[in-house]
């Protein structure tokens, strides 16, 4: 296993231990550690394509890894802090519903190129969703902590208004790219989805 590889296991290991964290109401600050271990794992992501690119590491196997351990990793944790309340109802099902849909049909539509012998690449509107994804779900993971509710103190209550309203507003832009991100990816595809079969005589 090449070190990108190894990145992106990590990834995935770093998923199980930072919803460990985030449920365990008996670590002092869980969810907080469970917000950092969460960017760590992000960071991850930024780290381990690239690698792979520069020094000819690409493999099939990280080509599963990668999106695998992205998907486990948002998915998981939004999933967390949408059945826990921190999001309210319905927006955090309405969204968790969007990216799962968003991240089938992709996942389709390379199924599709495969069988065709067609390599889909990944689309700018995707990875400007990921990184949206990515900022609001530690926003919500650290508002769920509670450390600015209920201290007494008026600031506090301010930096927590202003901390939900930009999650809020962050998921809703997340929300809207990952629509987009599903209909670019078709559109440039098209062409793949039409075509037919590849067939030998």
């Amino acid at each position: 296993m090449n070190l990108p590889n190894k990145i992106s296991f990590l990834r995935i290991i770093l998923v199980p231990i930072m919803m460990f964290c985030y449920l365990a109401t008996f670590i002092p600050y869980g969810k907080v550690i469970a917000v950092v271990l969460f960017i760590i794992a992000a960071l991850t992501d930024l780290f381990d394509g690239k690698i792979a690119r520069k020094r000819g590491l690409v493999t099939d196997l990280g080509k599963l890894l990668d999106p695998l351990a992205d998907k486990m990793l948002y998915t998981c944790t939004l999933f967390l802090i949408v059945i826990d309340g921190t999001i309210a109802a319905p927006w955090g099902i309405l969204v968790l519903t969007i990216i799962f849909i968003r991240d089938s049909l992709v996942n389709g539509i390379r199924q599709v190129g495969a069988s065709k012998g067609v390599v889909v690449s990944a689309v700018w509107s995707g990875k400007f969703k990921s990184v949206l994804i990515y900022i609001f779900i530690p926003m919500f993971m650290f508002i769920s902590q509670g450390l600015f509710v209920d201290t007494g103190y008026v600031a506090c209550d301010i930096i927590n208004q202003i901390l939900v309203i930009c999650a809020y507003v962050v998921m809703g832009c997340a929300a809207l790219a990952t629509i987009w991100s599903a209909v670019d990816y078709t559109v440039k595809n098209k062409d793949v989805l039409m075509s037919k079969p590849n067939t030998e005589e």
